[in-house]
């Protein structure tokens, strides 16, 4: 299913509106999406809760599964690992870039980097998305 940046972002499902995450890049190969550290999705000291990092990385493979599926079709994860490498502190601007490591008919799996907007490595996330067919 063809799925466009604008598409992505005006179908954001509510935790992700809620995240404030934004989509700046979606296609079959490779999926971007930004994300800034606000007070509310940190841990103390002020930077960004492993959680936040966690649902920002799933929502854009999420995404990136969507623009890989057939008509009908969904998706949900079935499996997640994150490697958390450094602090994104509160202000910063967070890119996450999705590509895919496997789309099958009945899997795909995913793995996301998220950066700050300098270029630092702050996680690497790996997950599994079950296709879910029509009945």
């Amino acid at each position: 299913m063809a799925l466009t940046v604008e598409e992505a972002n005006a179908r954001l499902l509510p935790f992700a509106r809620l995240m404030g995450i934004r989509f700046t890049e979606v296609e079959a190969e490779r999926v971007t999406a930004e994300l800034m550290v606000r007070d509310d999705l940190c841990t103390r000291p002020a930077v960004a809760h492993g959680g936040a990092l966690m649902a920002f990385a799933d929502t854009v493979g999420a995404v990136a599964t969507v623009a890989n599926l057939g008509e009908g079709d969904g998706t949900t994860t079935i499996e997640s690992k994150t490697n958390f490498l450094a602090a994104a502190p509160e202000g910063s601007r967070l890119v996450a870039t999705a590509t895919p490591v496997h789309r099958g008919g009945r899997t795909q799996v995913w793995q996301t980097r998220i950066e700050t907007g300098e270029g630092k490595l702050v996680s690497l996330t790996t997950q599994t998305q079950m296709v879910l067919k029509p009945r």
